[in-house]
């Protein structure tokens, strides 16, 4: 059973739009212990969606984790982790910041909890509501 992700994404430094162009990243550049100790726990298979942070503050697509969790190569620091992810698809509509905060179910989510962090879990439980909100 795969897990479920959500990936902050500053959209003017790397936008879903670079991701489907590129058909494949790797998610590096995250430095917060909490963010990195998240991505130490991807599988292959899991599953992500892709959060554009600034102006935007919603959720835009949706990703597949492609590899386990390895050493950045460009930073010589086993400690800074990345991992590999392809496109699966566009949101029908993309779901605000502002929605999830509206809803009680999301009292307990990470993103609104950890607002900060750049990489959260999502529970099947919250997975399934975002995807529902999202159409």
């Amino acid at each position: 059973m795969p897990a479920y992700w959500l990936l902050k994404s500053e959209p003017d430094a790397y936008s879903y739009d670079d991701l489907e162009r590129d058909g494949a990243t790797v998610w590096d550049g995250v430095a917060n212990n909490a963010a990195l100790m998240y991505i130490r726990r991807v599988q292959p298979g899991d599953q992500a969606l892709i959060y554009h942070t600034g102006d935007e503050r919603r959720a835009v697509g949706l990703a597949e984790i492609v590899s386990a969790a390895y050493p950045d190569p460009k930073l010589g620091d086993p400690r800074l982790v990345v991992m590999d992810l392809r496109p699966m698809r566009r949101l029908p509509r993309p779901v605000a910041l502002a929605e999830v905060k509206a809803d009680p179910f999301f009292a307990d989510f990470a993103l609104v909890r950890q607002g900060r962090l750049s990489v959260v879990p999502v529970t099947a439980e919250q997975w399934a509501r975002l995807l529902g909100m999202a159409g």
